[in-house]
């Protein structure tokens, strides 16, 4: 059924407005598709923290308050009463839970698998029940699933063989726009002088998660800092709650090298891309991810790249990153050995990586994101380049 008279209404949830990851994809697919797009009507469910800074979007975009808990109840049931009351076309999720009882038409971003590959994390096997069915569910029955790599195209079909392939799109991340800005020399010394950071040093960004690798990369660092000409090597970590892992604190005191590794935990945006910047290398052993955005922001802000050879990683920086076998602690070592001894290398890499990043655009992604709309909703293609062009 294609939408009625008038103009196509559109509901986003966006719930996740103040998370990392998937609320880095919200901000962005939201922000983009307000320069885009002045004709549809956007509803967008929200917490009720953040209706007033959605309310200032654009004209055509108004916020609905839904403050239901993410993996309860309560939105399986609040969610569809909205959609029904608004009259909504279409509804996309960002994330792969969707109502149950959805009574309209509906897309789905999945980011990754990373759920069914670590249920670890999650709290219990009833919960790794819920993500496997809801996962599932909105795979076969969404009009389009979005996902950010080929590489987690290819998870979701191997977790779903009878999932139709041709209803996967690829739709790969981009930068924020506030990284990409030169903080310039009075931020750099402002950052500088509130970290006390004097030597060089190896940084890592990104959430802690065993997946992310972090005690082999501890392990690399203490090997690197025997090496000749990198005893003055400093490792800092990034990441919210970094500190309060207690399993990583002792592999560093392990390691022997508890005066050259500091966590920093969370820090704002504008200090982030003064440490990118300021980095002799970044490093990113992860051993899963779906995109793996921090390392294509290093590459953006001008650092060499170190970084694994499996998942969708190799995909997203190409050849413009040192590619290492994250499972070996030697090789890690070898990898931020050699980009930090090597400058012709780190000139290389530092070329490469800022055309590199350059092929990631949130502009193109949200466009392609907004065909996917219409497409969904049966609309031919020049109806999308006329709606594009008003």
């Amino acid at each position: 059924m294609s939408p009625g008279p008038g103009p196509m209404k559109i509901a986003i949830d966006v719930r996740k407005w103040r998370d990392y990851g998937i609320g880095t994809y919200v901000r962005n697919l939201v922000r983009h598709l307000a320069r885009l797009d002045h004709e549809t009507t956007y509803f967008l469910f929200c917490g009720s923290n953040d209706a007033p800074v959605l309310r200032d979007l654009a004209a055509n975009f108004v916020p609905v308050v839904d403050d239901s808990a993410g993996y309860g109840l309560s939105e399986h049931v609040t969610i569809p009463l909205k959609l029904r009351r608004l009259g909504v076309d279409l509804l996309h999720a960002p994330h792969y839970v969707l109502p149950v009882f959805c009574p309209t038409r509906h897309v789905v971003t999945i980011h990754d698998c990373i759920h069914l590959l670590f249920p670890q994390y999650l709290p219990s096997r009833a919960a790794l029940q819920y993500a496997r069915f809801m996962m599932g569910r909105a795979v076969r029955r969404s009009a389009l699933v979005f996902t950010v790599s080929e590489a987690s195209r290819a998870d979701i079909l191997r977790f779903y063989p009878d999932a139709a392939p041709e209803r996967i799109r690829v739709v790969p991340n981009a930068i924020d726009t506030d990284l990409l800005r030169d903080p310039g020399p009075e931020e750099m010394e402002r950052v500088r002088e509130r970290y006390q950071i004097r030597e060089r040093f190896v940084l890592f960004a990104g959430n802690i998660k065993p997946h992310k690798n972090l005690d082999r990369l501890v392990r690399a660092f203490g090997q690197l800092k025997q090496r000749p000409g990198l005893k003055d090597i400093k490792l800092i970590l990034i990441g919210d709650e970094v500190g309060s892992y207690g399993s990583l604190r002792r592999r560093v005191e392990g390691e022997g090298v508890r005066a050259d590794v500091r966590f920093f935990g969370f820090v704002p945006e504008r200090t982030l891309a003064a440490l990118y910047r300021m980095a002799s290398v970044f490093a990113f052993p992860s051993l899963y991810e779906g995109f793996g955005l921090p390392p294509l922001e290093a590459m953006a802000c001008g650092t060499p790249v170190v970084t694994s050879r499996i998942s969708s990683l190799p995909e997203v920086v190409g050849d413009a990153a040192v590619l290492v076998d994250p499972y070996s602690v030697e090789d890690i070592a070898e990898g931020l050995a050699r980009a930090l001894s090597d400058e012709a290398l780190r000139a290389t890499l530092r070329e490469k990586g800022l055309v590199r990043s350059a092929a990631f655009s949130w502009e193109r992604s949200v466009r392609a994101i907004h065909e996917g709309y219409l497409a969904a909703l049966g609309l031919s293609q020049p109806a999308a380049a006329a709606q594009e062009a008003r």
